[in-house]
Formats: C-alpha cells, sequence, structure tokens
C-alpha cells in the first residue's frame, strides 16, 4: 500500500496474536499487489492498459472495490471521482513538479465515473475511452483495513485495530473496557509532525483523515496537494483536513476525500445524508463537526 501499516489485537497468548497479525498482513500484501496503481501486474494496471479497448476479467475483490468507488463518485457528485488517474499522474510531489496547465486541461474529459462499465456476472471491469484509468488511491487502504479486520476475527481475535497509514478500523474493546483513542492530526503545526488536534475514540467503527499536509509542496505562496479536483485537475482549495467516522473503512477513506473536494457546505450535507459522523478543518482553519460527533470528539487543550 506504499504505506505503513500498523495492527494491534487484543489476544489471550502472543502465540495467537502473532498468528492472526501475521494472515492479517498477508491478507493487506495480497489486495496491494491486486490493486495497485503503480504495479506493471496489478489487476487495476490490466483495466487501465485494456482503456477504451476491451473488459479485463479481475477477481471478485476489485469488482466489489470498484463498484464501491463509483457509488462513493455517484453520491458526492463526482467529487471523488475513480479514473482521476490521467490527472493523479501529471503531478509530482516528490519533485515539487507542476503539471503545464494545457495538459491539465487536455486530460480533463479522460475523468468521469460514468465511463467505467462493471459486469458483476462475468466479473469484469471496463475503462470505455482510450487513455482512461483508475486510481484506488483513495478508497483501497480503507478496504484493506476492512478485510485486516475480517481476517483477525475469523482467526478467533475479538479485539483490534487495523491502522493503514490514516485509515483505521477498530473492532471490540481493550481489556480495560475501553474503545480505541484515536489521535486527529493539527494541518498545521509548525514544523511538529505529531501535533494531536483533537482525539476519538472508536468502538466498532472506522476513521479516515484525508489532508492537505500529506504530500504537498509550496509555489509562490500556494500549497499544492494530493487530493486533486477531479472536475479542474488541480488540488482543491475549501478545506486543509476532512475526517469521517462510520462502520466501514471503505467509505471512511473515500468519503474523506470526497467531502474534502466538495468543501465544508456541501461537504457536510453529503456526511449528514449518507449518516457518517465527520469533522472539517476548512481553509482558514474554522472547525465544523456533524451533530453526532458532539461530545465524542476531545479536543487538545479541552477537560
Amino acid at each position: 500500500m506504499d504505506t505503513i501499516v500498523a495492527i494491534s489485537v487484543v489476544s489471550a497468548t502472543e502465540e495467537k496474536a502473532d498468528k492472526a497479525i501475521e494472515a492479517a498482513f498477508s491478507r493487506i500484501d495480497a489486495l496491494d499487489k491486486t490493486l495497485n496503481f503503480f504495479s506493471d501486474t496489478s489487476e487495476l494496471s490490466r483495466i487501465n492498459a485494456q482503456a477504451g479497448s476491451a473488459p479485463v476479467a479481475v477477481s471478485p475483490e476489485t469488482v466489489e472495490v470498484i463498484a464501491k468507488a463509483i457509488d462513493t463518485s455517484a453520491k458526492t457528485e463526482g467529487a471523488f471521482d475513480v479514473t482521476i488517474g490521467p490527472e493523479i499522474a501529471l503531478w509530482d510531489f516528490v519533485s515539487k513538479r507542476m503539471p503545464e496547465d494545457r495538459t491539465v486541461k487536455e486530460r480533463l474529459p479522460l475523468v468521469d465515473y460514468r465511463n467505467m462499465r462493471i459486469d458483476k456476472e462475468r466479473s469484469t471491469v471496463f475503462l470505455t475511452k482510450k487513455g482512461m484509468r483508475a486510481d484506488l488511491g483513495a478508497i483501497a487502504k480503507g478496504y484493506a483495513a476492512d478485510k485486516a479486520v475480517g481476517e483477525l476475527k475469523r482467526q478467533g481475535i475479538r479485539a483490534g485495530l487495523v491502522a493503514v497509514a490514516g485509515d483505521i478500523r477498530a473492532f471490540g474493546l481493550k481489556p480495560d473496557g475501553s474503545g480505541w483513542k484515536v489521535g486527529i492530526r493539527n494541518p498545521r503545526t509548525g514544523g511538529k509532525d505529531d501535533e494531536i488536534l483533537a482525539t476519538v475514540e472508536l468502538r466498532d467503527m472506522a476513521v479516515s483523515t484525508s489532508g492537505d499536509y500529506e504530500r504537498y509542496f509550496m509555489k509562490d505562496g500556494i500549497r499544492y496537494h494530493h487530493i486533486l479536483d477531479p472536475k479542474t485537475g488541480y488540488p482543491a482549495t475549501g478545506c486543509r483536513s476532512v475526517t469521517v467516522l462510520a462502520k466501514e473503512g471503505v467509505d471512511t477513506d473515500s468519503f474523506s476525500t470526497g467531502t474534502f473536494v466538495l468543501g465544508p457546505e456541501k461537504g457536510m450535507k453529503v456526511l449528514e445524508g449518507m449518516g457518517f459522523e465527520g469533522m472539517i478543518l476548512d481553509k482558514d482553519g474554522r472547525v465544523f463537526t456533524t451533530p453526532g460527533l458532539k461530545g465524542k470528539i476531545e479536543f487538545k487543550g479541552q477537560h
């Protein structure tokens, strides 16, 4: 998944814990090989290579996660778009390289989730236009966390936490009967990477945060980050970070991205309409939370 994965479990014996954790890591590793945008051998890469040519037969899991991605794309009115790949490929946040405006505009017609077809019976996926590229980067980590939790449960683990970078899924309770406390980073830390803005306790829930501080560079006083608006091909400008809580990581991962692109006003409406909880920090640092999160989120310095 090109990131750090941490798994914690509650278990009577270390041996049982090790076996379960190993199985969960293997599950994530297998998904990474299938869904990786940058690997030439992944199922996703085969789908992209055959864009405009032919449907590609894939595993049921690839169909499942892509179906979910298309559904989220529709529910966020394309603010999350699984076919953002052609635009993502233009940006280089390591070399701090900006694409040419002309190239960004040229590729926009290739970004439209409605041009992605799934046949569940045949287990195939088809991108209808040549040059289209699907990218599951904003949903695969949450999906992997869900599948890892499923594996832990199959191994007889009754409580644990899986964190695939900022996408976290927790189940059961810790030995002292409490939930799993998770920190939400402050997007503007003034150089301190680990400064926590708030904490939230998870009980059989998932949480994901999308922020403009993860992969970015500054140019002429403007912050260019990796969360692109599918309608423009440029970084979305309405938020600093979005945190979403729901039952499954596949939802929190994708909707945190979609909400970030939508901005505070529309984003809040979408989260409430879905029955999810969330916290948005807008571009000016103002905090918005869904009504259901009040009293459940503890801001640093509050007692």
